[in-house]
């Protein structure tokens, strides 16, 4: 849970977060309005400035993924879910509300993911990235579209690792891998495929929050704007593309690594029944001169000891050759 915060940013706006306590009125000069798990308080400063209702995090949540793009009263409500802690290795995804009118830009998060913390100290550091209210989300996009093609690489990167250990021969002399060696490869697997599952999620809400930008005519009124939103469809379009190919070699590497152990298992179930092959003969030969019959010459034979444990020797060492020899061994 990340602390409740309410900043601002545009000309002369303080860089540090507003006390909605002890504030009236948020400044005059703030285009972007940034409210971070917003208290009631926090939430109607924003509300005096913007004009419209700032929706609850329930009302965020619940909000089907077809209803989450709207305009109402000159105001365009933009709703996706964001990548976010992949750092600390549980990724996952939240709604973050993106409110936009003529004058500002209001953004309603309950998460605190990194596209959002690094354009916020760039936006502190150089408050022409906050001049209008429309090119502040297109460049908020444009950080969270980067922060997906970073993990994508990342993604890239350790698919590629875990084919090397798939398909890695042993330098034991053995070309077989362990059976744990490939279910921590699976877990392995299945860590990429959260994360890429979740960057999928995102690279698609970002696509339709695009697409139905470009649609609108404040979008289309502003060339400049508009160009930029055709380049990030565009961009969200090859990462899309690009997470689709990573996911068709990640399910053949978990087929593959399925595979492999379905191979071990095999093998070990071979072993068994050339064992119980190999110790058959002997039981029988065992089993022969344990019957308690009155009349078997055998017995009273000076070698008849050594001839049956010789016997048992030969018929367990022959399966076991021939075994050798035709390489199931």
């Amino acid at each position: 849970m990340v602390d409740a915060m309410l900043r601002v940013f545009g000309p002369s706006c303080p860089p540090a977060p507003i006390d909605a306590g002890q504030c009236a009125a948020l400044p005059a000069a703030a285009v972007w309005i940034d409210l971070l798990e917003p208290t009631e308080e926090e939430e109607r400063l924003a509300e005096a400035v913007l004009g419209a209702n700032i929706p609850t995090r329930d009302e965020m949540v619940e909000i089907e993924p077809s209803s989450r793009l709207y305009e109402k009263g000159g105001v365009m409500f933009l709703t996706m879910g964001v990548l976010f802690g992949v750092d600390e290795k549980e990724p996952s995804s939240d709604p973050i509300s993106f409110i936009i009118s003529d004058q500002h830009l209001v953004t309603v998060r309950y998460i605190d993911p990194k596209p959002f913390v690094v354009f916020g100290d760039h936006a502190y550091a150089d408050p022409s990235l906050t001049v209008s209210p429309l090119g502040t989300l297109m460049r908020l996009l444009d950080a969270i579209i980067d922060r997906l093609a970073d993990e994508l690489e990342n993604s890239g990167r350790e698919i590629e690792k875990v084919s090397g250990h798939v398909f890695q021969r042993q330098r034991s002399g053995s070309d077989r891998i362990s059976t744990d060696r490939l279910e921590a490869l699976i877990m392995r697997i299945g860590s990429v495929q959260r994360l890429l599952s979740r960057v999928r999620e995102t690279g698609v809400g970002a696509i339709r929050l695009l697409t139905f930008l470009d649609s609108c005519d404040r979008v289309r009124a502003d060339e400049g704007a508009h160009r930029h939103v055709q380049s990030l469809v565009a961009d969200a379009q090859a990462l899309a593309d690009h997470s689709t190919f990573l996911a068709d070699n990640l399910t053949f590497l978990l087929d593959a690594s399925l595979g492999l152990i379905g191979i071990e298992q095999n093998v070990v179930m071979k072993i068994f029944s050339i064992v119980a092959v190999v110790l058959m003969p002997p039981t029988l030969v065992a089993g022969i001169y344990g019957m308690n019959f009155e009349h078997m010459p055998e017995l009273k034979w000076d070698i008849g000891y050594p001839m049956a444990v010789v016997i048992m020797l030969l018929s367990a060492i022959i399966p076991y050759l021939l075994a050798r020899r035709r390489g199931w061994l």
